[in-house]
């Protein structure tokens, strides 16, 4: 089985933010892969289907970013997931808006939800799809940022990003990451 996570935080006030593009991707992926994010267990909601052949999860935490991976572990744990069939998704500070980079692996970089994982999980080797929000601009705090909405001009480049992640977690169902990460990251 592979899981699929999308790292955001629970409630209609952060449902647009920043903070929640790792959300976005899951509920793109359920939409073009028709799994229904219809569970609630594990401090997640999540859905599981079969695509050629395979059983996939994904997951959205219900736990706020900070505690993420107590979600992921349980889910882990409880569908006796391997780390190397894990892949999360979130957005990245230093990356500019919109793009994309996939890595195997990595330390947190600052970015709580990872941080969280990485205690949880007890690794830092797992597959994750960065999302570029870029930093903050005139003083203003990371914190505010990342709880922030996307501005208008912003929109449209983060809605590409989105796509091109879904698109890359399709891609890695049937294909070595590597490969996907050669050519997502080009």
């Amino acid at each position: 089985m592979k899981l699929i996570v999308g790292l955001g935080n629970p409630g209609k006030q952060y449902e647009e933010t920043r903070h929640n593009v790792g959300f976005k991707v899951i509920d793109e992926l359920s939409d073009r892969l028709n799994i229904p994010i219809d569970q609630s267990k594990h401090k997640g909601i999540y859905g599981i289907g079969t695509i050629s052949g395979s059983k996939v999860l994904l997951l959205k935490p219900l736990t706020y970013m900070n505690l993420s991976g107590e979600s992921i572990r349980a889910v882990m744990d409880y569908y006796d997931i391997q780390v190397e069939d894990v892949l999360v998704i979130y957005d990245e500070l230093d990356i500019p808006t919109g793009k994309i980079r996939l890595r195997q692996k990595g330390s947190a970089g600052g970015h709580n939800g990872i941080k969280s994982t990485i205690a949880h999980i007890g690794t830092q080797e797992f597959k994750r799809i960065r999302i570029g929000i870029d930093r903050p601009q005139n003083g203003m705090r990371v914190p505010d940022y990342v709880l922030g909405r996307f501005f208008k001009e912003e929109s449209e480049l983060i809605k590409e990003a989105i796509d091109r992640s879904a698109s890359a977690c399709e891609k890695w169902l049937d294909t070595p990451f590597l490969q996907v990460m050669n050519e997502f990251n080009a």
